[in-house]
């Protein structure tokens, strides 16, 4: 099973999200990758890497930093390993960041969808198919366009997302893939694994099968 871990709050995450990803290597994947959001600077980055989290770590250098940010580890399902098909995936706006584990059963029929409303796609994934399809529902509340995306779907999620207008928040939500939540002071993560956030809380909530979190 893929890795998860989000942070924000008001520092530097990086470190955080690489050693939240290290912490459940033993799941196995083949590439990783991270955004981080600057809220001052209004700074973006997102770094991917085919292989292992050393790997990644190389491709992040110490210009990379931010106090919102998500991360992953990728087991390859739908595409090939790459670093096109390695998350965080991007909607096609470059507003909508998105991590996610599980499969979506019914990507073909929601890409056909999509692509008919001009849509482009640059992975092999399912996982590209449900970001822009967030941003499809999208118009001025990053939960509710999450949500309408989530009932359009079939199979299973836990998923972090992310908007570049709504800096406040990262909103996270599952069905039949664990998701966990960890309040903290003056910060807040999720992860999908304990072991990924043990470091900064034990002040967790386990979220439920279609259950949505706003951080």
């Amino acid at each position: 099973m893929c890795g998860i871990v989000g942070y924000i709050g008001n520092k530097d995450c990086v470190s955080f999200l690489i050693d939240g990803l290290k912490r459940v290597e033993y799941r196995g994947y083949d590439s990783a990758g991270i955004v981080v959001c600057d809220e001052k600077l209004d700074k973006l980055q997102i770094k991917k890497s085919l292989g292992k989290i050393l790997d990644l770590e190389k491709v992040v250098d110490s210009s990379v930093k931010g106090n919102i940010g998500l991360a992953h580890t990728r087991w390859a399902t739908h595409g090939e390993p790459s670093v096109d098909n390695s998350h965080p995936h991007v909607s096609n706006n470059k507003k909508i960041y998105l991590v996610h584990n599980g499969i979506i059963e019914n990507y073909i029929t929601l890409k056909k969808q999509l692509e008919a409303k001009g849509y482009k796609f640059y992975s092999e994934t399912d996982t590209e198919i449900l970001v822009n399809l967030i941003e499809s529902f999208y118009t001025d509340s990053i939960e509710v366009a999450v949500n309408k995306a989530l009932l359009e779907v079939q199979g299973t999620y836990g998923i972090g997302v992310y908007h570049t207008d709504e800096k406040d928040k990262i909103i996270a939500a599952r069905l039949g893939s664990p998701l966990l939540v960890g309040i903290g002071k003056d910060e807040n993560y999720f992860a999908s694994d304990p072991s990924s956030i043990v470091k900064k809380t034990d002040d967790v909530v386990y979220l439920d099968d279609k259950e949505m979190a706003i951080i």
